[in-house]
């Protein structure tokens, strides 16, 4: 099938049934489940704008020439770049950011796995069209995809192989005829309870080496695979209303330990396979952490304009608007804003085509801008409670205001400058929701670790970046002044 719409994506869930466990039970239908219904159907929003705004988001398979979603789209122009850039910017404006792991940005990595599809021969020639295959299946078919990356804390000072106990973390068991046979544990699936399919791949991050190759892997198989668990932690929306959740509500996308037990993946689905040099060199070699951060940096402009609005917003309903000091955090924010349009302009505009034949953003600039801004949204999220202050402590509830007793009490100790009380109210639980709810802590958390620990990331720049055209211009200018030296050390 092409291009799906929202009740598509909602009936597939349901006839999927996938193995999903919160709060120690069993999910019989996340469609209707309380931690899940809600964002199920904002996923769905997703889907059905694609054919609201059809001359946005779909485009002509190049197999079918059927309808597709243009996140799937191979550009090969910097203008096919930026109708892609500007289909991802349609599904942000529902989302406003706060949706981390929304279709495209998978989408965007399962589009590099077609045209690099020959990096994965160095493997297995097989696996080139694997590769092939699933980036033609995912988009043909409009696959709603989660991932997982990482191995289980246990001992970070030492490799997976070193581990007391080495067979926790996700491996390689056997090779059978219709396919390996994997086992272990891996983190951390965002939306795994709701999505098709499991992409497993290694960290963009953190390298291995020989020792690891059992637990070097890259597959994707069904989300309902027989032995598959998603084990999903504490949900961060159980409430009644969506005026007191107005985010959690409406994105609480859920996160899930994957448990393998003893899962046949086939072979057709095997992309790399006990091969760690592979692993660490697939992400930048194929290119499809670039334009995943493309995904990313757009993401990250949705969701600052939207925090934006809030604080100016909030400014104006309490009359803080006119102080240097709220002026000044209102200036922050709009200069990480401008800051990062500044680096997407600039990706887009010196986009080259790669090896790979593909229309790929500068990555310096991105780069830059996904080592940045996970430092930044931490001090934004500040800005909102410091500027919020105790007006985010004592929040009515949407019950509250309806109680026919304390109702009006409320409504008229509540109210702002301009602004009724249950309106303020409204406002100040959306900036609450965004930063000190366990949905919005949950925001900033997940901001500040969102590709990976921001150390190790800012180690890799710093290793990565050219380096001598910035010492050489140091040293031709030290040269000219040789002539001071004193004449005994001259050479």
């Amino acid at each position: 099938m092409p291009a799906k719409t929202g009740d598509q994506y909602i009936e597939r869930l349901k006839k999927a049934n996938n193995n999903v466990y919160v709060n120690g039970k069993r999910v019989d239908d996340v469609t209707e489940h309380p931690a899940f219904k809600n964002v199920v159907r904002s996923m769905a929003k997703l889907y059905d704008r694609q054919f609201e705004k059809e001359e946005k988001m779909l485009y002509p398979s190049p197999t079918t020439g059927e309808k597709v979603g243009k996140t799937f789209m191979v550009p090969t122009s910097i203008d096919e770049l930026i109708e892609r850039r500007e289909a991802i910017m349609e599904w942000q404006s529902i989302t406003h950011g706060f949706m981390g792991r929304s279709p495209d940005y998978l989408n965007a990595d399962v589009m590099m796995m077609g045209p690099a599809a020959s990096f994965f021969s160095e493997g297995d020639p097989k696996f080139a069209e694997n590769a092939r295959n699933y980036a033609e299946y995912a988009r043909e078919n409009d696959l709603s995809l989660t991932h997982t990356l990482i191995h289980p804390q246990v001992n970070r000072a030492k490799a997976v192989s070193e581990q007391r106990d080495r067979n926790v973390a996700l491996h390689l068991v056997k090779k059978t005829e219709e396919g390996i046979v994997v086992d272990g544990i891996r983190l951390l699936a965002t939306q795994g309870a709701i999505t098709d399919e499991l992409l497993v791949f290694p960290s963009t991050v953190k390298k291995s080496g020989e020792k690891d190759d059992p637990y070097a892997l890259a597959f994707a198989i069904p989300n309902n695979t027989p032995g598959l668990k998603f084990l999903c932690r504490e949900p961060f929306y159980m409430g009644e209303h969506s005026y007191d959740y107005p985010l959690s509500s409406q994105f609480e996308e859920g996160d899930a330990i994957v448990s393998f037990e003893n899962v046949l993946v086939p072979w057709d689905r095997v992309f790399i396979l006990e091969n760690s040099s592979l692993c660490n060199r697939y992400f930048r070699e194929t290119n499809a952490v670039v334009h995943m951060a493309h995904q990313v940096v757009a993401k990250d402009i949705a969701k600052t304009e939207f925090l934006l609005g809030v604080v100016l917003l909030l400014m104006e309903s309490i009359g803080i608007e006119g102080f240097q000091h709220v002026q000044d955090k209102g200036t922050e924010i709009k200069l990480v804003l401008e800051t990062m349009k500044s680096h997407l302009y600039r990706a887009e505009h010196h986009a080259q085509l790669d090896r790979w034949g593909v229309m790929t953003p500068d990555y310096e600039a991105l780069d830059a801008a996904r080592n940045w801004y996970p430092r930044m949204y931490p001090r934004l999220a500040e800005i909102v409670r410091i500027l919020g202050a105790s007006g985010l402590m004592g929040l009515p509830t949407y019950n509250d205001f309806t109680n026919e007793e304390i109702g009006p009490l409320l409504h008229r100790a509540m109210q702002g400058k301009q602004i009724d009380g249950f309106e303020r109210v409204q406002l100040f639980r959306l900036a609450w929701d965004m930063t000190m709810s366990a949905f919005g802590s949950r925001q900033t958390h997940y901001e500040y670790y969102f590709f990976g620990d921001p150390v190790r990331m800012g180690m890799a720049y710093f290793e990565n970046f050219d380096k001598e055209p910035y010492k050489q211009r140091v040293k031709e200018y030290l040269q000219q002044l040789n002539s001071s030296k004193p004449y005994y050390i001259r050479t």
